[in-house]
């Protein structure tokens, strides 16, 4: 029986392309999704032999990103955006206005129109979903405050795209590029626009968080892992079509608004895990498509203007992304990873450049370059961020300028003088205000104990210190956040934030300063809590054992109430 298999041979060969050269990137110390890229070079239009079905793997492509989108929704609630609304919203805007401008001045020397030279800055502004979230959840960094600050810096990135991409048509209508156009035309299509989004934004979010978490439960209900996966992705996919085609906003920003909204369930935890194969799987399908569409032509035919554009995207951008959250007074360590993440493009780039092209704005060569740009960006965004604790190290070791940076003179890093006495005496130091140490914060105001609060999160520490509560911005790391939550006179120590990569420099500093504090530790796996403990770093909590304690401590209670 004969059968049509393009959609098979390409998945077979780009997974088998993909695990050969992702496994030898590895073995020579290089990022596996290098290999990935290469793999898709290599099954690509571009290169001899078998050739994939680049529309196919474009598709499978956007799958990926809806299901890595939905993961970090699940993770990422309303009040983590809006915590970090003060950085992520301007700093975003402006990152791009002045990426913009690098990109179109750029064009505009090498001879190219105005609207090309603007298409083309615009598609260098933004980064790549796909690329900042691997490398932060590699790093365990998504539910920290550096990584939420990113995350909510790329979320403002699509929400502007979005606008671009459905105002281009009528912008090139009235560049005559497509046959003209009027001022009032696109004022009335940014205002449709922006109710549009707007309008899906309410209905998740007053609709949504009812109606999916209960469907949720109900399939949850009937016991059957595989109804409840295919309900996750489902919920996944068909919110994020359907905000694509109803309301003009991307798959991509469809998807997460839908893990955000799932995450009122009680179940987000469990949708995330059964969903995190599927989301591993589909973004090799992503970076292998990349690859598909890249032509190494470019690389010989215009090696200066490839090297231009890997410039503006891995320094330019690098550079003013930094510089900006360095101005809102924010730490260095924050700067470098918000810059880090920022230092490539990817599928929203691929996507206002193909626009272009159909709209006859873009010239061909740009795009050729754009993708370059993509892939040599992405392939080195791993070594760019694997570089940001060797270079704060050194920074910190060799320059004094540094050390400002890293913790400035904002009057938020120091307690006020008129901070109560209770505060500074035998009290507790709390690192980290999320929901666990919201938790315990509350359980110590409530028994009356007195407790400082150290958190990187700036609109964190002002809600706090409105509240009256003592509370200093900066990372525990630095002996000076510990000696201004006054650590010498704590009788406790408590690291309630998610990442333990800093762990043992916290409570080495802490006990430089203080022999005698007791150090309580939270950690997400065994295996790391044991490794904690051997080292001497404190009595260290595991999520799961704690759950497993107290639901034994309440079944032998309620036992034993019933025996009663």
């Amino acid at each position: 029986m004969p059968h049509a298999t393009p959609l098979i041979t390409l998945i077979a060969a780009a997974f088998a392309a993909a695990l050969v050269l992702g496994f030898v990137a590895a073995r020579l110390k290089l990022p596996a999704l290098v290999g990935y890229l290469i793999a898709g070079i290599l099954i690509g239009p571009a290169t001899p032999g078998f050739v994939g079905d680049i529309e196919i793997a474009s598709q499978f492509a956007e799958v990926g990103v809806m299901l890595l989108m939905f993961g970090v929704g699940l993770h990422f609630s309303l009040d983590d955006l809006m915590s970090v609304r003060k950085v992520a919203l301007p700093g975003a805007l402006v990152q791009m206005i002045v990426a913009t401008a690098l990109g179109a001045g750029v064009a505009t020397w090498w001879g190219w129109a105005l609207p090309a030279a603007i298409v083309f800055g615009l598609a260098l502004s933004v980064a790549s979903t796909v690329v900042l979230l691997k490398a932060l959840e590699s790093r365990g960094l998504v539910d920290s405050v550096n990584g939420r600050i990113a995350i909510g810096w790329l979320v403002v990135e699509d929400l502007a795209m979005v606008l671009v991409l459905v105002l281009l048509p009528p912008l090139a209508g009235m560049a005559g590029a497509d046959g003209g156009g009027s001022a009032s035309a696109l004022w009335e299509t940014l205002g449709r626009t922006v109710l549009q989004v707007a309008a899906f934004v309410v209905l998740m979010w007053v609709v949504g968080r009812r109606v999916f978490p209960w469907l949720l439960w109900q399939v949850a209900r009937t016991g059957s892992r595989e109804l409840f996966t295919l309900c996750v992705v489902a919920a996944a996919v068909s919110i994020a079509y359907g905000s694509a085609q109803l309301f003009g906003v991307s798959f991509a920003l469809g998807a997460f608004f839908a893990g955000m909204v799932l995450r009122e369930s009680e179940f987000s935890h469990r949708a995330a895990e059964e969903t995190l194969p599927l989301r591993d799987a589909f973004a090799v399908l992503f970076f292998v498509s990349v690859g598909m569409l890249f032509d190494p032509r470019v690389l010989v035919d215009e090696p200066l203007k490839v090297l231009a554009v890997v410039g503006i995207i891995v320094l330019g951008k690098t550079l003013a992304a930094a510089a900006l959250v360095l101005l809102m007074r924010y730490p260095l360590n924050t700067a470098l990873t918000v810059s880090a993440g920022l230092a490539q493009i990817g599928e929203f780039s691929f996507i206002l450049a193909g626009l272009g092209m159909s709209l006859g704005v873009l010239p061909a060569t740009g795009q050729s370059l754009i993708l370059a740009g993509a892939l040599i960006s992405i392939a080195l965004n791993p070594l760019v961020f694997a570089a940001i604790e060797p270079a704060l190290r050194w920074a910190r070791a060799h320059s004094a300028l540094a050390r400002r940076l890293d913790r400035s003179d904002d009057p938020l890093a120091e307690l006020p003088m008129s901070t109560d006495a209770k505060f500074l005496r035998h009290q507790v130091v709390l690192v980290g205000h999320g929901r666990v140490g919201q938790g315990i914060a509350a359980a110590l105001k409530t028994q009356g104990i007195p407790f400082v609060v150290a958190e990187e999160n700036r609109e964190i520490v002002e809600r706090l210190r409105s509240e009256g509560q003592a509370a200093v911005l900066g990372n525990a790391v630095d002996p000076a956040t510990l000696i201004q939550a006054h650590i010498a006179e704590a009788r406790l120590l408590v690291i309630a934030t998610p990442q333990t990569v800093d762990v043992r420099q916290m409570v080495e500093t802490a006990r430089s300063l203080n022999p005698t504090v007791d150090v309580v530790v939270r950690s997400e796996n065994a295996e790391e809590a044991a490794l904690l403990e051997q080292e001497g770093c404190g009595t260290v909590f595991v999520g799961k054992n704690e759950l497993a304690r107290s639901m034994t401590a309440h079944v032998l209670r309620r036992v034993a109430e019933a025996v009663r």
